[in-house]
């Protein structure tokens, strides 16, 4: 029987293999060394030491590696290497000692035959080379042996000759035999010259389907992170592979799991987006941009630099640009992201210095609100955050946003009192047209109170504007002739309640003589 079997392998607690001691040992220097140790340990203890039995914590590949391994040895040194499994099969055969100083052709030598080939050979050998080494514990011992950045390595040397879009004044590029004893910093690419076209991204879609350790391994090396953010052409890359990731359904639970590398990744894009700035980004990519990192947990120093950067071009924005989808899927805080909106308008209230974009960009906010007030979960607040965001001047008429009020008004049949006499604070009922005024005042949403004001100032304005033509020509009769003038105002209040306070106000203020007939509404 010990002929078969004598040796016991738990693999990382998973699974155990019952195997020959000396069939193991010809060909794995860890697994001798082992087994020795295990013997003096039962000669101490005058146990039999007919079946030992091994434990081996974090095997690359788990149980599946070590599988592939026991098929080598069984089969005398025989074994089938192809891009599907020659990184791990290099893993374990660095992790299990098994060198030429065992034997002759051992499965170390053999793996790395394979990879020479790799390293020089298709594009598709080094990206599904890449792919083998994301498999279960493959990718630290890949990594922590230099075979992750011989394959980068080898990646980018495919790209930079097969496209526009590296090229450098000085080699740039260590070859993968020398890049694992190659210090980091000798590593990096840093003489990119970047030339973005279509035609250079070729590699993009096979690239994307890689992990994020491996991404962010690439990112490292051409010397493209943190804060070293220089190319645009791997920012791009970047956004693609993210985006990528988002679109194909069956990686969310991959993005939850990688959550934090994801992160990393979103925040080096943005970091590049930002140090590109408004010469490689429109204002309409920019907010895609937002739109895909969004979904990602950015840093709020990468929040702030892409909000302030898309907040001082807010003036090219289209309303479709402005209506972004509220975070989360949640609709409870409202359909659309209004505190984003908001923010964004800050940023662009602060920097603006011409008064024609102000008054341009005040006219695409009357629509934006007009958009987002039939939303039943938006508040009067935000509602008036937007609206009051803009100084007074950047409307010379507020017809657009009582219209935005009054779709706010009917789309929330439960508002109290309070809150409709509240979001009419926001419109400057001197810039409302006669017509909008009258409109105003027959609205039933309206109260009273505000209907009343705003006539008040529509007739105001007439006066003043009469006053004016007068001074042009009769200049020295305006101030009797004004004086003698009264104006008869009449008000429909029918149905409503006008506050004492109001209505004596109305009586003596600016020397008008004010009636209150439930016949105007006709009159209008």
């Amino acid at each position: 029987m010990s002929l078969f079997y004598d040796l016991r392998i738990n693999i990382n607690g998973e699974y155990t293999f019952f195997l020959n001691q000396d069939v193991i040992s010809k060909y794995s220097g860890s697994v001798r060394k082992m087994i020795k140790q295990s013997k003096k340990k039962r000669n101490k203890k005058n146990k039999d030491p007919e079946i030992i039995t091994i434990e081996i914590d974090e095997f690359p590949g788990g149980p599946d590696g070590f599988e592939l391994v026991s098929r080598f040895c069984y089969s005398n040194g025989g074994i089938s290497i192809d891009v599907s499994n020659v990184s791990t099969l290099y893993c374990c055969s660095v992790f299990l000692g098994m060198t030429e100083k065992l034997c002759f052709s051992n499965l170390l030598t053999q793996a790395e035959t394979f990879l020479e080939e790799v390293f020089y050979g298709s594009w598709n050998d080094i990206v599904l080379s890449l792919k083998n080494c994301e498999q279960d514990q493959v990718f630290l011992h890949a990594d922590s042996y230099g075979l992750v950045d011989k394959l980068i390595f080898s990646a980018l040397t495919k790209i930079s000759r097969s496209s526009e879009a590296f090229s450098s004044s000085s080699p740039s590029y260590s070859s993968p035999s020398s890049a694992k004893n190659t210090p980091e910093s000798d590593k990096r690419l840093t003489s990119w010259t970047v030339s973005c076209g279509r035609s250079n991204e070729w590699w993009f879609d096979d690239m994307s389907s890689l992990s994020p350790l491996i991404i962010s391994k690439l990112i490292r090396i051409t010397g493209a992170y943190k804060t070293n953010v220089k190319s645009l052409f791997l920012t791009k890359f970047l956004l693609h592979y993210l985006k990528t990731k988002l679109q194909t359904k069956s990686n969310k639970t991959e993005l939850m799991r990688n959550k934090l590398e994801y992160s990393e990744l979103a925040d080096t894009a943005v970091r590049g987006v930002v140090s590109a700035g408004k010469t490689a980004f429109s204002c309409r990519k920019l907010f895609w941009v937002l739109r895909v990192l969004s979904s990602f947990s950015l840093s709020r120093e990468s929040k702030t630099g892409l909000e302030t950067l898309i907040g001082e071009m807010l003036d090219q924005a289209t309303l479709d640009d402005l209506l972004i989808p509220a975070a989360g899927g949640s609709r409870e805080s409202g359909f659309y992201n209004v505190d984003l909106v908001k923010r964004l308008l800050k940023v662009f209230v602060r920097n603006i210095e011409e008064e024609s974009k102000m008054k341009e960009f005040g006219r695409l906010i009357d629509k934006y609100l007009r958009e987002i007030s039939p939303d039943q979960n938006l508040k009067v607040s935000k509602f008036l955050g937007v609206a009051e965001s803009l100084p007074d001047s950047a409307r010379d008429c507020f017809d657009g946003v009582y219209r935005a009020i009054d779709i706010y008004l009917q789309s929330h049949s439960n508002l109290t009192p309070q809150d409709r006499t509240k979001i009419c604070r926001c419109l400057n009922y001197k810039k409302l047209t006669r017509e909008t005024c009258k409109q105003l005042a027959r609205n039933p949403k309206i109260p009273p109170d505000v209907a009343v004001e705003a006539l008040k100032s529509s007739c105001e304005n007439q006066e003043h504007r009469t006053q004016e033509v007068k001074l042009v020509n009769k200049s020295t009769c305006r101030s009797r002739r004004h004086s003698q003038d009264k104006k008869h105002v009449m008000l429909h209040l029918k149905g409503f309640d006008i506050s004492e306070k109001l209505a004596e106000e109305l009586k003596t203020k600016g020397g008008y003589n004010w009636k209150v007939m439930d016949s105007f509404r006709e009159g209008l």
